[in-house]
């Protein structure tokens, strides 16, 4: 379905500064193509502590994964984005959704409205409309339901599917089919899609937060996880990039060095 080259990313957090710029050169030395912050980061702004990232290596995209729009007032996150893309010699690639709902509390606490899911996607169709005034970064969008999912193939250099974590084989490739019929960009846009772990390793965080183990996605035959060999494992993302269109992958930082095995076989 794509010919595109892969790409890979670290989804990462960190509790300071020496721990944050260690993972940024540890990714960029094993491989990897970007650096990407949830929003926030451990209650820290991602746009701060991306700097300090791209200042400690020198290939290394940095990107947030992603920015919640209501966050930040509209022209306070254009000149973010512009600054620091421009500031890291253009790797920064700007992130953005409307928000779980469990952003809601920190909106009120910026003084701003979560608002309904309607009013969170047009709010967040009129930034990108402020944003796209002038050439930026580029812009990935996290794409949940239908409407969004409209919207990105729409605007989106990138996007990712903001999907459940037991999404199947057969349910992604529904939400890929209508993502293809809703615009006629579907050959410009790289589709990403974020995993939350590789091999058998427990990932605790993924059972606090999401109530599910390795073991179980992997029962299940989901799509966040890859539980064969590294070998077995590049060889089903070969097939995904070529059924499904997916190119760029990005895994939970706790598996940076278990996901590596597999980056360095799909670079042979």
């Amino acid at each position: 379905m794509t010919d595109r080259p892969f790409r890979f990313g670290i989804v990462g957090s960190a509790p300071d500064l020496p721990s944050w710029t260690a993972l940024a050169r540890r990714a960029e030395d094993l491989g990897y193509d970007t650096l990407v912050s949830p929003d926030p980061q451990l209650e820290l702004d991602p746009f701060t502590i991306l700097s300090a990232a791209s200042a400690v290596t020198t290939r290394l995209k940095v990107g947030t994964w992603v920015a919640v729009d209501k966050f930040r007032d509209r022209r306070l996150l254009d000149w973010q984005a512009r600054s620091l893309h421009r500031f890291t010699g253009e790797r920064f690639e700007l992130g953005l959704g409307t928000g779980r709902p469990d952003a809601a509390e920190r909106v009120a606490s910026f003084g701003g409205s979560f608002g309904t899911g309607a009013e969170r996607l047009a709010h967040l169709e009129e930034t990108i409309a402020f944003l796209k005034r002038e050439p930026g970064p580029p812009l990935l969008l996290a794409a949940g339901g239908p409407k969004m999912r409209a919207l990105a193939a729409r605007e989106a250099d990138i996007v990712t599917f903001a999907w459940q974590p037991r999404t199947t084989e057969a349910e992604a490739k529904s939400i890929v089919d209508d993502f293809r019929r809703s615009g006629d960009r579907f050959d410009d846009v790289e589709l990403a899609m974020s995993l939350f772990a590789v091999g058998d390793k427990p990932a605790p965080w993924l059972e606090k937060f999401m109530k599910v183990s390795v073991a179980t996605l992997a029962a299940e035959g989901a799509m966040t996880v890859l539980p064969g060999s590294p070998r077995q494992n590049a060889d089903r993302l070969l097939r995904w990039r070529d059924e499904l269109g997916f190119s760029y992958l990005t895994i939970n930082a706790a598996f940076v060095d278990e996901f590596a095995e597999v980056i360095a076989l799909l670079r042979d």
